[in-house]
């Protein structure tokens, strides 16, 4: 099972942003109904008491995540506003894969606080799904014995919820972030003297921690796995270099799981190549800065 991080600082800081609040404001109780006059069209316009009831709809086709990142987010506002509360209703399973049209998603409470939390609950939701969909074409291309994997660059803020969706989308997640793998890249290797030397110090420096090497020749990714790495990353090889450089780090990891990575140059039309190099896992900035996929809500 999945788990979704908890977002709630995320929910509050764009909701805040669009209300021109403090985030506090948002996150930390009940702030009252002048909360929602921060929204002055709707303020303008919109009696307090009146009711909303209808549905978000899938404008695109593709795969649905972050349903419930929606219904937090606009219960946080009707908290926060003290109003009534906001029932929202699934009507797929997150990561269904959903067709143009298609509702995915009841929602019902106070106008007033739906249209104020409207455009976060929607973009959140049109990120999230487009990085799944995403995802699961990646993955879907690569097969069972390829895994995709995300990395690091994702949009600020939203790393977390980013490789949430990455999983939702049936791909895999690389480290969360610089505390919990240790990845050698160019930089390290030249400070610390040469790969054998970068891999011998990440083991004595993290103990526990999984040791991934950066390699960008034949000759690299071999030192890298005699030295101990658990993952040899590939960096910028071509698919002929590619296969010979993983045949190269088994043969030198001898017997002890090593594993490796093509990064760089990752297309997705490339993903077949890469599975017959035998490579174990390909990274690519493809699934955390997809395209959104579109959502709309609509009255019923």
């Amino acid at each position: 099972m999945i788990t979704i991080p908890v977002a709630d600082d995320v929910i509050a800081a764009a909701l805040a942003e669009d209300l021109g609040v403090a985030p506090d404001a948002v996150l930390r109780g009940r702030s009252g109904a002048g909360l929602l006059d921060r929204n002055v069209p709707s303020s303008a316009t919109v009696p307090a008491d009146a009711v909303f009831s209808g549905h978000v709809v899938a404008r695109d086709a593709g795969v649905v995540c972050g349903l419930p990142v929606v219904a937090r987010t606009f219960g946080m506002l009707a908290r926060a506003a003290g109003s009534g509360p906001v029932e929202c209703f699934p009507l797929v399973a997150e990561g269904a894969d959903v067709s143009e049209g298609g509702p995915v998603m009841d929602v019902d409470g106070p106008l007033r606080v739906v249209l104020a939390a409207e455009r976060t609950a929607l973009d959140l939701l049109m990120v999230l799904s487009g990085i799944a969909t995403e995802a699961r074409r990646w993955q879907r291309a690569a097969g069972l014995d390829l895994a995709v994997t995300d990395t690091r660059k994702t949009l600020p803020g939203l790393r977390a919820l980013s490789k949430y969706a990455v999983a939702v989308g049936g791909a895999h997640n690389h480290r969360a972030g610089l505390y919990d793998m240790v990845l050698i890249k160019d930089n390290h290797i030249a400070y610390a003297g040469d790969v054998t030397a970068a891999v011998r110090a990440a083991r004595t420096g993290a103990p526990g921690l999984l040791v991934e090497c950066e390699a960008d020749s034949i000759a690299q990714a071999v030192d890298a796995a005699r030295a101990g790495a658990d993952y040899v990353l590939l960096d910028n090889m071509d698919d002929a270099m590619l296969a010979e450089a993983v045949r190269a780090v088994r043969e030198a990891a001898s017997g002890r799981p090593c594993l490796t990575e093509a990064s760089g140059r990752v297309a997705f039309e490339r993903l077949p190549a890469l599975a017959a190099a035998g490579v174990d896992r390909v990274s690519t900035s493809a699934l955390t800065l997809a395209r959104p996929l579109d959502f709309g809500l609509d009255t019923r």
